[in-house]
């Protein structure tokens, strides 16, 4: 972004808005996609609601107007119709290719290490917008933001929050007229985007773009941020282990009078803080985990090839850490637990070191990992193979 990753986070991450112009960053973003990448992916990729929007002065429109059948043998509904986005598009439509990050290769891989090197689970949109056109009107977003303008020129204005650091139940809609008033005042950012350029905004800050002269595309990296109420939240859930928080309130009992509640709330309030004060990390943290995790998903893997090196494990066979696997080594008495996501497995502990040296994300060839002899080398890594957790890579000298 334009300044050193410990500038970045100290400064700006979760506080403040950043430009960082082209001239600035060491590559502009044409490996990730282009306008020939969007034709293809509208036309030849059979996409489908809803990995596309479309919306016109601000109102989405219905996927009826930009999708059909997809013809004889396919048996969808929904796919769309390139000539259809075509009209749409010249007409003024912007066109919104969501999902990204499961959809297209190049970010498919960038989204996935991205995820791992922030540690909060990211996705990616594209907005197509037509020339001298604007996609949507001033807003806000519940998630942090990277704006990566890999076409055209778009003009962005940024205000300042009106509520800050929202949450996802916390949309711009419910402070639509604060939202309308602070639109009209002077902008925090009132920047022309080429090409290369990049914009970082933290959740809560107002923005609006307008294409100029040609057609425009940008890449939104979307940031689901953890925040302390995600940790209210896994202490929430774990508070309901607590039999007296989950005590029935008397019978007959009028919960519109706040004089009838008062001895049940602090009654309700000593023990919530009791069990919250009890209440282990190592709990809270399987709880946060299970949401990050469950919000990514590691680098694709060739089922067919992945089978195959499953079954020609052998001395001398090279495998690596799946890109952006996601996994918590322990152990446990006598035995290894790995948890992955949607999976517990457990293994001797004597497989620790060697399992420790397959995580560590380098290349390890059956034969030289640690503490296990070739046979036992080649069972687990047959195991992680089929597990997805390690990948097939070529021999190296």
């Amino acid at each position: 972004m334009g300044v050193a990753p410990e500038d970045f986070a100290a400064r700006h991450w979760g506080r403040s808005a950043l430009l960082s112009p082209a001239a600035d960053l060491p590559k502009a973003f044409d490996d990730l996609l282009t306008l020939r990448d969007i034709d293809e992916l509208l036309s030849r990729r059979g996409l489908r609601t809803p990995f596309l929007r479309v919306a016109k002065n601000g109102a989405v429109l219905s996927s009826n107007q930009f999708t059909r059948s997809g013809g004889t043998g396919a048996e969808v509904a929904d796919q769309v119709g390139d000539d259809q986005v075509a009209r749409l598009f010249d007409q003024g439509s912007t066109l919104v290719l969501q999902g990204l990050h499961r959809l297209w290769p190049p970010l498919i891989d960038f989204a996935s290490q991205l995820g791992v090197d922030l540690g909060h689970p990211v996705q990616v949109n594209a907005y197509i917008t037509p020339p001298s056109s604007q996609g949507f009107s001033a807003h806000y977003d519940v998630h942090d933001v990277f704006v990566l303008q890999v076409a055209g020129q778009k003009r962005w204005l940024v205000h300042e929050p009106v509520h800050t650091d929202p949450l996802r139940s916390q949309p711009w809609d419910q402070h639509a007229d604060a939202v309308a008033a602070r639109a009209q005042e002077e902008p925090l950012i009132d920047e022309v985007l080429s090409p290369g350029d990049a914009l970082y905004l933290p959740r809560g800050y107002l923005h609006s773009a307008k294409a100029l002269g040609e057609v425009s595309a940008h890449l939104t990296v979307g940031i689901h941020v953890l925040t302390r109420y995600t940790l209210v939240d896994a202490l929430l859930r774990l508070a309901a282990r607590d039999p007296d928080l989950r005590a029935t309130l008397p019978l007959g009992i009028d919960a519109a009078d706040p004089e009838q509640l008062v001895p049940h709330l602090t009654e309700t309030v000593e023990a919530l803080a009791r069990t919250l004060r009890e209440t282990p990390p190592e709990d809270v943290a399987r709880i946060v985990r299970g949401h990050v995790w469950s919000g990514t998903r590691p680098a694709p893997l060739s089922p067919l090839a992945q089978a195959a090196a499953a079954q020609s494990v052998e001395q001398g066979t090279w495998v690596r850490l799946r890109g952006g696997q996601r996994f918590r080594l322990a152990v446990q008495g006598d035995r290894a637990v790995l948890e992955v996501p949607g999976d517990r497995i457990t293994l001797p502990a004597a497989t620790e070191p060697a399992l420790a040296a397959l995580l560590d994300g380098e290349p390890h060839v059956v034969g030289d990992l640690p503490a296990l002899d070739v046979a036992e080398q080649t069972v687990l890594v047959r195991r992680l193979l089929r597990e997805g957790i390690l990948v097939p890579m070529g021999e190296r000298a």
